[in-house]
C-alpha cells in the first residue's frame, strides 16, 4: 500500500528524526499524543500506605515518575535524605535527575534501556538495599517480576497514572499508517473506539513489545514492529519500509 499520511501517537520530538523521512519520501506525518502522564495526588497516593522513608533506594523508569515523587515529597513535607540511592532505566532518566538534586555518581545508577538493566546496574554490590518501585498506573507487573526472581527487598507504588486524550476529533481513516509507541495509545484508542475494526487501507506501526502485545490482544495487526537489530527505532523502521514500498 502506498502510505502518504502518517500519523505517530506521540508528541512532536525536539530535533524531531523524522524530518528527513518527509523530505525524502514526500509523506506527511503528523504527531498526536493519545495520552498524557499525570502524577498521583496526594490523597490517592496516601491510600497505598508506602512511606518513602522506609527506602534505601527509589527505582525510576520514566522521566515522569521522578517529577511525580519530588512533588509528592514536597506536598507531604518529605525531607529525601542524602543517602537515598536511585536507580534508572537509562542513562537519560538518571541525568533528569539532576532538575531535582545533586548528580552524584555515588548514589545514582542506570541500566541501557531494558527493565532487566535496572537489576544489572544492582548487581551484588546494592542487593541490601530497600528498593521502591515508582511506577506507572497498571505498569508495574513486569518489572515486579523482575526483583522477585532477583529475590530483592522491594515494595512498589504508583507515582503517575495515564488519562486518555480525546482523540474523537481525528479522522484516523486519513491515515495510511499509525504508530503506538506505549501499550497506552491502544488503551486509549479503544476508550474511544470500544469497537475499532482495523480495515485495508490502515496499517499499524509498534514499539517495544508490550505495546505489539497490546496490539495483538486487541485483534489489530502490526506491519512494522520495532525494536530490532536492523530497526533500531521507528524512524529507521519507517525508513525502510517506505523504501521498499514506493
Amino acid at each position: 500500500m502506498k502510505v502518504k499520511n502518517i500519523l505517530i501517537a506521540q508528541p512532536e520530538p525536539a530535533n524531531s528524526p523524522y524530518s528527513e523521512i518527509i523530505s525524502k519520501y514526500g509523506v506527511k506525518i503528523d504527531f498526536f499524543p493519545f495520552f498524557r502522564i499525570e502524577p498521583l495526588p496526594a490523597k490517592d497516593f496516601r491510600s497505598q500506605r508506602i512511606n518513602i522513608l522506609d527506602y534505601t533506594a527509589i527505582v525510576f523508569t520514566s522521566k515522569a515518575a521522578i517529577d511525580a515523587f519530588f512533588k509528592l515529597a514536597e506536598e507531604l513535607r518529605i525531607s529525601i535524605p542524602e543517602t537515598m540511592k536511585y536507580f534508572c532505566a537509562t542513562e537519560a532518566i538518571a541525568l533528569y535527575l539532576q532538575k531535582h538534586i545533586v548528580y552524584r555518581k555515588r548514589k545514582i545508577f542506570f541500566g541501557n534501556g531494558p527493565l532487566s538493566s535496572i537489576i544489572d546496574a544492582i548487581g551484588s554490590k546494592h542487593k541490601g538495599e530497600k528498593f521502591l518501585l515508582a511506577l506507572t498506573e497498571n505498569c508495574s507487573a513486569d518489572l515486579n517480576k523482575l526483583f522477585e526472581k532477583a529475590k530483592l527487598d522491594f515494595s512498589s507504588a504508583v507515582f503517575v497514572r495515564p488519562v486518555n486524550t480525546d482523540i474523537s476529533n481525528l479522522d484516523l481513516s486519513g491515515y495510511q499508517l499509525i504508530v503506538f509507541y506505549s501499550p497506552g495509545d491502544i488503551k486509549s484508542l479503544l476508550s474511544t473506539y470500544p469497537d475499532y475494526k482495523q480495515d485495508e487501507n490502515t496499517m499499524f506501526a509498534t514499539y517495544g513489545p508490550a505495546t505489539a502485545k497490546e496490539l495483538s490482544n486487541a485483534g489489530l495487526k502490526s506491519i512494522i514492529t520495532a525494536p530490532t537489530p536492523e530497526m533500531p527505532s521507528i524512524a529507521k523502521a519507517l525508513d525502510i519500509y517506505l523504501g521498499n514500498n514506493k
